[in-house]
């Protein structure tokens, strides 16, 4: 894309340059009144424009003052997708309160847990979800409960439609700050105890400028979301980023394979984001005549194996944007940045963003060479780039920094030409005989077998050294395939240095995903062996050198 092409596509957009603009309360209002008229949140049929919203959030804000939240209150919401949400984010944040999604999946006492450790003083949930809210409602130390839908499945609870107020009066927001809090993120906690991570304002309007510096968004454009809204990476890809462009944001409850591309023609969508394997999912449909037959521009998959990025652009006849590498405390830290060039190597997550300094540092934090892989440490340049510390947790956040220093806890390497390229969660990495293995490497070696749908590689206790660890590997079998231990061993043997085959070998029906299609390696940890495990060393099995 040109340079005056990408000036005419930022044009209409506003600018939040201001501090005290860069709050995301006031980042709908300045939209209403600039921007009033355009369509912004579409959900299925239902459609509100910018000013629409506007006056639902500052009924809702309103509503909620009556109710007596105020600055700094936290607010949680366990739902599904649905417009309310948006409404209920902007008009916390309007008042100045907090706002923390909870998983849909938790349940039973992660729930509890999760929502106790948040302290809410009022949980919204829906009627869909409202029997898991009724199994821990004794337990909960919250002072209003209010479900979407029948409110009375709850005792006690509150109507949400009730909470809104007939005035559309807007709140008084001089006294706030783009550094404030706006809301707790719990992590995925794929590698122990989640933890709440709290963000300002000015983290989210960056993250979304950022991300939305890697699209060509023009006016009329309509942003598929199809990633659950309790999930950061919809608010940064779609929710917020919409909400700073200025263009329509369509929102679906799910994704579905089968139903996919009907639904981009429904909303005549031209932006979406998928994560995980839903890219994947998508290539592996049976092919039609007309797949390239529709209305998205522009994609980013991540992360898409190097492999299929051309067939996947070419068949669906959109633009697959470049790779990156984001965490819910530092947003977004690399990227394919296409403004800077015009291609980088194969698995390469790109370059340091430019509001953010990186180093890689061995364990006792001092920088490893080129080539060498180490911990990711990032330093924010300006003020409220990333996180402001896990929530009600001084622990936690003093074990993640080094002095202005966040240890990320990623392993990455470079080479000489400054690309980036993950290895591994530093949790997740193995030692083995003085090697640092990359489950990672390890893993992408093995889907490439046909018969692999997929798998997870982690680290089992050596019998030899207690600082040291083999690997073991659990196997998802595509339906109709069939593929031993041996072969799989043997498989990976001949693709790949000696040291990456797994010790152990496990076929199973399922891995620990998190909602966001990251495996859950801890848990699969502390399983560990069982009756069904496969061992090359009493197999017999030797790697071949």
């Amino acid at each position: 894309m040109s340079n005056f092409q990408r000036y005419l596509n930022n044009m209409y957009k506003l600018k939040f340059t201001n501090q005290e603009d860069r709050h995301l309360g006031r980042a709908i209002q300045i939209q209403a009144e600039k921007n009033g008229d355009t369509p912004f949140l579409l959900f299925d049929s239902t459609r509100y424009s910018y000013y629409q919203t506007n006056e639902k959030v500052n009924q809702l804000a309103n509503g909620l003052e009556k109710l007596g939240i105020r600055r700094g209150d936290p607010i949680v919401f366990y739902m599904g997708s649905a417009a309310e949400i948006m409404f209920l984010v902007l008009a916390a944040n309007k008042l100045g309160a907090i706002w923390i999604p909870v998983n849909t999946d938790y349940k039973g006492a992660w729930l509890e847990d999760t929502i106790n450790r948040s302290c809410p003083v009022l949980l919204v949930t829906d009627t869909e979800h409202a029997d898991r809210v009724n199994q821990v409602h004794k337990n909960l130390k919250v002072k209003n409960i209010a479900v979407l839908g029948d409110h009375k499945v709850i005792q006690g609870a509150l109507n949400f439609q009730d909470l809104y107020s007939s005035s559309n009066k807007e709140p008084d927001l001089s006294q706030f700050y783009y550094g404030d809090i706006s809301s707790v993120l719990w992590t995925s906690g794929t590698t122990g105890r989640s933890k709440g991570v709290m963000q300002s304002h000015n983290v989210w309007m960056n993250a979304a400028y950022a991300g939305d510096d890697l699209h060509s968004t023009r006016q009329g454009d309509v942003i598929f979301n199809v990633l659950p809204m309790y999930n950061s990476g919809a608010w940064v890809t779609a929710l917020f980023r919409a909400l700073i462009s200025g263009v329509s944001l369509a929102v679906d409850g799910g994704f579905s394979v089968s139903n996919f591309w009907d639904r981009v023609e429904f909303y005549g969508a031209t932006q979406t984001f998928t994560i995980g394997a839903m890219h994947i999912f998508l290539l592996n449909a049976p092919e039609k005549p007309n797949d390239a037959n529709n209305t998205l521009r522009e994609v980013q998959a991540v992360p898409m194996p190097p492999d299929c990025i051309e067939p996947f652009s070419k068949r669906f006849g959109v633009k697959l944007l470049g790779q990156g590498m984001s965490q819910s405390e530092a947003m977004l830290i690399l990227r394919q940045d296409h403004n800077l060039r015009d291609s980088w190597p194969v698995g390469s997550c790109g370059n340091p963003v430019a509001n953010v300094e990186v180093r890689i540092t061995d364990d006792d934090g001092i920088d490893v060479p080129i080539g060498d892989h180490g911990e990711l440490w990032v330093k924010p340049k300006e003020p409220f780039i990333i996180f402001n510390g896990y929530y009600n947790d001084e622990e936690a956040t003093k074990n993640a920094f080094e002095g202005d220093w966040y240890k990320t806890g990623d392993l990455v390497k470079k080479d000489d030409d400054e690309n980036y390229f993950f290895v591994d969660r530093k949790k997740d990495a193995v030692r083995y005989k003085g090697r640092n293995i990359s489950t990672f490497e390890v893993e992408l070696v093995a889907r490439k077998h046909p018969a692999i749908a997929d798998c997870a590689a982690f680290g089992i206790q050596s019998e030899e050294l207690e600082s040291e660890n083999e690997i073991k590997m659990n196997v998802i079998i595509k339906p109709n395939h069939q593929l031993s231990a041996t072969e799989l061993a043997k498989f990976i043997n001949d693709n790949a240095p000696y040291f990456f085959v797994p010790r152990y070998i496990e076929f199973v029906q399922q891995l620990p995903y998190t909602p966001n299609n990251k495996i859950q390696k801890y848990k699969l940890r502390d399983i560990g062996l069982t009756d069904n495990t496969w061992d090359a060393k009493k197999e017999g099995f030797k790697a071949i050198r």
